[in-house]
């Protein structure tokens, strides 16, 4: 049952009112943040992690951070994307503030379709990433 729930999240963080959105609205950030429209507050994607470029631990980390990086600005590129905002896992009160994700908003992006954390993954340069309703386990973070 444990491996249920997280499966089932991400499922319904995927099932949410996706709706199409132009490349030239989206600038990436880093490999799993991304900005809409110029305006903050950035969005994390959820359901994986990607490695760091700015606070990186490592040269490997900062390296694979920034092919990561550049591979979802290949994606988006790329086009046919749809992108749903869903709910942060955050403690409740704490929704839109610092304590929450960092003050970020938190959203699903798909290309053609296809989650593009599933592509990141798929390729390497990511790892799955699931939270739970309130709060989420320390990121996974293999390129130490």
């Amino acid at each position: 049952m444990r491996h249920v729930f997280p499966a089932l999240l991400l499922l319904l963080a995927s099932a949410a009112a996706a709706e199409p959105i132009a490349p030239d609205r989206i600038r990436v950030i880093d490999g799993d943040t991304i900005r809409i429209d110029g305006q903050q507050p950035d969005r994390r994607l959820v359901g994986f992690n990607a490695p760091e470029t700015r606070n990186a631990e490592t040269e490997r980390e900062r390296e694979l951070g920034g092919r990561a990086t550049a591979r979802l600005r290949e994606i988006v590129r790329g086009g046919e994307l749809d992108y749903a905002e869903v709910q942060c896992s955050c403690r409740p009160g704490s929704e839109d503030s610092a304590f929450c994700n960092f003050g970020r908003k938190c959203g699903v992006l798909k290309s053609r379709g296809e989650d593009v954390g599933a592509i990141l993954i798929r390729e390497g340069l990511a790892v799955p990433f699931i939270c739970g309703p309130t709060g989420c386990p320390p990121a996974p973070n293999p390129w130490r």
